[in-house]
């Protein structure tokens, strides 16, 4: 009968999400032998080969896969056995482990954990930016508590909870057609190059969708990696672009920006929060959600 070894599992999982025993040895401090030593016992034990190894690096075997999926689960399963020990020990502590895509960390989640771990001093909050559809699996496979994603994205075997909206509008520079407008549609944006977003692929779908639609084409004149990247493109004329006005109007004033509210019926953006279950949570975790609801605004 295989002894479950809590270091050969994080280690496990060290070097099937770091693609190399290499750099699962550096991540986690040990010496590269040692790694090699606990992932050969891991699978002498089990009698079936739970790595793939080629010149690039090792990849989980189907069977390495079965294991990776309940090593992740232990381990937060662990962790919450912790955290909840710490809770009657020494009072309020621990730690949560967040996913969030880039839009709600643009426009508003820094502020929110802020205040949470200013009420919560000895909780530790850490949040890793994914695109919504990974932090749908990376919550599905244990790899952190809370995950925060586009309502698009909100499929499988998970809890869902409404959480805050956001309002997409066109972003121009003072010297564009359409500076002085109050509002318009996409379609209305169409005669103009547009700069795109790579790590905004929900938001592109819809763009390329409703262009396709009206007959039209989306001229893309470039794709940039981040929010800041867009602004200063904007700022020197270079295109236009779309972004939600919660994330663009504190930059608005210092890159001369003009924000214009988008009407179509997309322009409305839903985030989720979404979990494994909100039942199993650690009380560190739920208190984070709590606090996260607590905060949505009134108005949405």
């Amino acid at each position: 009968m295989w002894h479950i070894d809590p270091i050969s599992l994080r280690l496990f999982i060290a070097v099937c999400e770091e693609g190399t025993i290499a750099r699962a040895s550096e991540r986690e401090f040990i010496a590269p032998s040692a790694v090699s030593k606990r992932i050969a016992d891991i699978e002498a034990d089990l009698g079936v080969p739970m790595l793939r190894r080629s010149k690039r690096g090792v990849t989980p075997t189907p069977a390495g896969q079965v294991l990776l999926r309940h090593a992740r689960q232990l381990m937060r399963s662990m962790e919450r056995l912790q955290g909840e020990i710490s809770e009657y020990a020494e009072g309020a502590r621990g730690q949560v482990k967040v996913l969030a895509n880039i839009s709600s960390i643009m426009e508003f989640l820094p502020e929110s954990l802020s205040s949470f771990m200013t009420l919560h001093e000895n909780i530790r909050v850490d949040i890793e930016e994914r695109f919504s559809f990974d932090v749908v699996r990376g919550i599905l496979e244990g790899q952190a508590d809370i995950g925060i994603c586009r309502k698009t994205m909100a499929r499988g075997e998970l809890e869902f909870i409404p959480y805050r909206h956001d309002h997409l509008s066109l972003v121009v520079n003072a010297r564009h057609p359409l500076a002085n407008r109050t509002s318009v549609t996409l379609g209305e944006t169409l005669d103009y190059e547009h700069i795109g977003h790579s790590a905004f692929a929900t938001l592109n779908s819809f763009m390329q969708n409703t262009a396709q639609e009206l007959g039209r084409e989306l001229r893309i004149r470039a794709h940039v990696p981040s929010f800041d990247a867009a602004y200063r493109m904007v700022q020197a004329g270079t295109a236009q672009t779309i972004l939600p006005r919660e994330a663009v109007s504190r930059y608005a004033e210092l890159f001369g920006l003009r924000i214009i509210p988008l009407t179509d019926p997309w322009a409305r953006g839903e985030f989720v929060i979404c979990v494994r279950d909100q039942d199993a949570l650690s009380p560190s975790a739920r208190r984070l959600l709590n606090h996260l609801l607590a905060e949505i605004p009134s108005q949405e």
